[in-house]
């Protein structure tokens, strides 16, 4: 297995989602370096990183969107069969860097969307968010999507951390 300490830049593909024991985990999308070297169609990089350093994991479940242009810095390790669709490299992050923030999505219809076990329902005609287990139990109505992350947290306090 190899491994190695790196800074890489890329951009955040979904929203970042709770792990266990304090972790957040998300997908970083790294174009690749010199992109007048590569092919048209070179396809990016998908790295898929978590923490477990409560800063780092705080700033991703409440401050991180989907877009975000992020420098992360930790020690990655190389997918077992590289260049394999499905088997990503994984970077364990313990440094990061917001360089640029998403536009604002704005929201045409109803979105559905998981936060780890967690379902959201996103309507463009409300800034109210609904929110159930991913088993289909109410948790509450968040007043807008930056409130999910504590309605969220609130829950897991209330029922043991089981969703």
């Amino acid at each position: 297995m190899d491994t190695k300490h790196c800074t890489v830049d890329g951009w955040v593909d979904a929203i970042p989602a709770p792990g266990p024991r304090g972790t957040a985990t998300f997908d970083l999308i790294v174009h690749p370096a010199d992109l007048d070297a590569v092919a048209d169609d070179a396809p990016d990089t998908v790295i898929t990183c978590t923490s477990g350093d409560p800063r780092i994991t705080h700033e991703l479940l409440t401050g991180i969107q989907p877009g975000d242009l992020l420098r992360v810095t930790g020690t990655l390790v190389q997918p077992q069969m590289p260049g394999q669709p499905g088997h990503p490299g994984r970077l364990t992050v313990d440094a990061l860097e917001v360089l640029d923030t998403a536009l604002v999505p704005v929201l045409r219809e109803m979105v559905l969307d998981r936060y780890g076990d967690y379902v959201v329902i996103f309507d463009g005609d409300t800034d109210a968010v609904p929110v159930f287990t991913a088993h289909g139990q109410w948790v509450g109505l968040a007043d807008n999507p930056d409130a999910i992350a504590t309605l969220i947290d609130i829950h897991e306090r209330v029922n043991g951390g089981d969703a």
